[in-house]
């Protein structure tokens, strides 16, 4: 965890300061936290009107700013990623495998441009192999980064239901296959020692406004500011 891994030390040089004769004033350390964001088109901030704006990345390094964090943000989103990209990428790229090495917090989501392009051939036995490929890519991204960073906390999103203006015919058939993606994620993630953020329900209650755009699977800037706000719940357990 942030607090246990990275700053304890500096609160207790200050409580030991404090406490020395003569009444010194320790003073207070900024609180540094570099931020590193992996993934697909949601970590890029990929709007639902094909521009490039600010993803979850981008307000959660704000939300960080407003409780007096300092640090650096580096996003590596990369629009249309699969896992396997991602898989090579924190294996064989140095400015991602620097950021990671540099970083006291990562956030990500990867999986579901694996999962959609099994859906679009419309067979099952390749939906099964794509959640295969996901579950194995991923342990493996999660111990590299582990092999990188042992220290780094790491949070991994969980996707939320992208096709909400899908007849509800569609939606029984797909969602079972959204939440079995969810599942691998969770699992795996948890195996690994890193924190599942799930944003199906929060997305779901106000789903207009956070994918307002409805031949578009990409959130709004209000979408990607609840699920940065999901990130930093998590987050925020960890720094107290």
């Amino acid at each position: 965890m942030i607090y246990t891994k990275k700053i304890a030390s500096l609160f207790l040089t200050g409580t030991l300061l404090v406490g020395l004769p003569g009444g010194v004033f320790a003073k207070q350390e900024n609180k540094v936290v570099d931020l590193t964001v992996l993934g697909d088109s949601l970590a890029a901030g990929s709007t639902p009107y094909k521009k490039e704006g600010k993803g979850y990345g981008e307000f959660l390094k704000e939300r960080f700013e407003q409780s007096q964090y300092t640090g650096e943000l580096d996003n590596h989103g990369v629009p249309g990623y699969f896992s396997w990209q991602l898989l090579n990428d924190v294996r064989t790229k140095d400015d991602v495998r620097q950021s990671i090495q540099h970083a006291e917090v990562i956030v990500m989501d990867i999986g579901a441009n694996d999962l959609l392009k099994a859906l679009y051939t419309n067979d099952l036995e390749l939906v099964q192999v794509a959640l295969g490929k996901v579950q194995n890519n991923l342990s493996l991204i999660l111990k590299t980064i582990d092999e990188l960073n042992p220290d780094a906390d790491v949070y991994v999103m969980g996707y939320y239901n992208p096709f909400p203006y899908y007849p509800e015919e569609q939606q029984a058939s797909l969602m079972p296959m959204l939440k079995e993606l969810n599942k691998v994620i969770e699992e795996v993630s948890e195996v690994n020692g890193d924190t599942f953020v799930t944003t199906e329900k929060v997305i779901a209650k106000h789903y207009e406004d956070y994918l307002p755009n409805p031949a578009d699977i990409h959130l709004s800037e209000e979408g990607y500011k609840t699920v940065a706000m999901e990130f930093w719940k998590a987050i925020d357990e960890n720094l107290e």
